[in-house]
């Protein structure tokens, strides 16, 4: 679009110049515009000189002796500070600072005393706690206080069931008797597994036999009504079509048929503006002022409702 529209300016322009009208003022504007430091020998990559040249004033100016404390760089504390490599560590020192020796045999100062003091509760705080320790003193009253019968009765423990036995070990041992014990034909008879009737499959047999097999009751049974009524196959509507093919042969009314003038009329294509045009429409976005005082009717009202879940 950029070359196009560039082309145009051109073409426009020769067109007018070869007109006579003189149109330099043109010609100088459709020129491109030049970088301000295109042409600049001393901006050069990598050199150290400023891009903006420094007024007199500036090179003899001193710092005020706070722009000097400004400009002082950083200490680095951890410097002069050689840690010692770790196993695995691929050059990286360690992060594990090796305490001197002369710590173990140190004292504390007083601002580390200080700073080691628990944090105190403060005045309004220990006015709101009910007691001061979470062990108050018994006064003398409750020291010499006897208890009626009914609260001697709720200090007992509870008493286990007369018929509570204690968990008995997890080995048991086998008396003799148990051990030497035969059983008999009645508890061998109990101890055999029951054995149940596989429903689920059945034996390979031809392939036009049933799955089930059919009794001969069943075979030779009628059906009653209620049972023919159920058995029949759902109908389908009275008014049900069923679906048209998709391509059906048109009739002759309808290839000799006449079209009215209104369907002419709303067969036509609605005529649209040009996308050029409609951009730069000035009253693209104005509301009419019909559509101001315009009314909602209750139906638009009914419609506009949100749906109460």
């Amino acid at each position: 679009m950029r070359h196009g529209g560039c082309r145009a300016m051109h073409w426009w322009v020769d067109g007018v110049a070869e007109a006579g009208h003189g149109f330099d003022r043109i010609w100088e504007l459709a020129e491109p515009r030049e970088a301000a430091c295109a042409h600049d020998p001393r901006l050069v990559w990598g050199n150290q000189e400023m891009i903006w040249t420094l007024s007199c004033d500036a090179l003899t100016a001193r710092p005020s002796p706070r722009t000097v404390a400004l400009a002082k760089p950083k200490k680095d504390f951890g410097k002069h500070q050689c840690r010692p490599l770790f196993l695995y560590s691929c050059g990286r020192e360690s992060t594990i600072w090796e305490r001197p020796l002369a710590v173990d045999f140190a004292f504390p100062s007083d601002r580390l005393l200080k700073l080691s003091e628990p944090k105190k509760c403060s005045a309004a705080y220990l006015r709101q706690r009910p007691r001061q320790s979470p062990e108050w003193p018994v006064s003398p009253a409750a020291r010499s206080y006897k208890a009626s019968p009914r609260i001697m009765e709720l200090a007992q423990p509870k008493v286990l069931h007369p018929e509570f036995l204690l968990a008995r070990e997890v080995p048991t041992r086998i008396t003799n008797a148990a051990a030497l014990a035969r059983a008999s034909s009645r508890l061998q008879r109990l101890a055999e597994p029951r054995v149940r009737e596989v429903t689920c499959c059945y034996e390979c047999s031809f392939l036009e036999s049933v799955i089930r097999p059919v009794s001969k009751l069943a075979q030779k049974a009628t059906a009653s009504p209620r049972t023919l009524e159920l058995a029949r196959a759902k109908r389908l509507h009275p008014d049900y079509m069923p679906l048209r093919d998709a391509e059906w042969p048109v009739t002759k009314a309808a290839k000799h048929t006449v079209a009215t003038p209104r369907l002419t009329k709303l067969a036509q294509p609605r005529k649209r503006l040009s996308t050029d045009s409609a951009q730069f429409n000035p009253d693209a976005f104005t509301v009419k002022e019909t559509a101001k005082k315009a009314t909602c009717s209750a139906r638009i009202q009914d419609l506009a409702r949100p749906i109460k879940r």
